[in-house]
């Protein structure tokens, strides 16, 4: 499996600047941006998360441990349930958690798990069991942040499909919001592993 390290303490600046750039951007959108407790539009379907990640949702199930014991367990059923159902057709190692890498298994997660809730999900709540340590994935989700394109290899601004109705490209443009890329990547660095897994198998780890 990935890193088994502490969090590092770059990352409660890396958060405290995400946290700060989605408050902004909701500033600037308004009534556009339509994301709010219990909207679970950004909770389905499989992504890859990376070692940072990782170590941040170990440490926000440490928390939970701490605190809730049986929410944190509730979770921990979940993504064995997810794992039982999804992991036969896993692109990647089951026993580490760790994704595939080849061209094969590229195209394989293209279609894998895209309407599977995440384990992290309350069902009864619509809310996420370890909402402040989420990955940096479900940070951004909502606004318009850039993201590569597979046609042309640029940077396309790209919004939850549920947000911004109504607006014109120039108006979703001005709600961007600017992502410290640069800084997670040199913690990424310092973590030494550009390996990636799933949610669900980090929150088993």
């Amino acid at each position: 499996m990935l890193v088994l390290m502490q969090l590092p303490s770059s990352d409660s600046e890396l958060v405290q600047i995400v946290d700060s750039a989605l408050a902004g951007a909701a500033r600037q959108a308004g009534e556009w941006l339509v994301c709010k407790p219990g909207c679970t539009q950004c909770c389905y379907g499989a992504f890859a998360i990376n070692a940072l990640d990782v170590l941040r949702l170990r440490a926000g199930m440490a928390a939970l441990r701490d605190s809730n014991p049986s929410a944190a367990q509730e979770i921990v059923v979940r993504a064995e349930a997810w794992i039982a159902e999804f992991g036969p057709d896993y692109p990647g190692d089951l026993t580490t958690g760790l994704l595939g890498d080849s061209e094969a298994d590229r195209e394989r997660f293209e279609d894998f798990a895209n309407d599977a809730p995440c384990p992290a999900l309350d069902p009864a709540t619509g809310l996420c069991g370890v909402y402040l340590f989420r990955p940096m994935t479900c940070r951004v989700f909502g606004p318009p942040v850039r993201v590569e394109t597979a046609e042309n290899k640029s940077r396309a601004l790209a919004h939850c499909e549920l947000c911004f109705h109504g607006a014109s490209q120039a108006e979703v443009a001005a709600c961007e919001m600017h992502l410290p890329h640069e800084l997670e990547a040199r913690i990424l660095d310092e973590i030494g592993d550009s390996r990636e897994t799933l949610v669900a198998f980090a929150l088993l780890r």
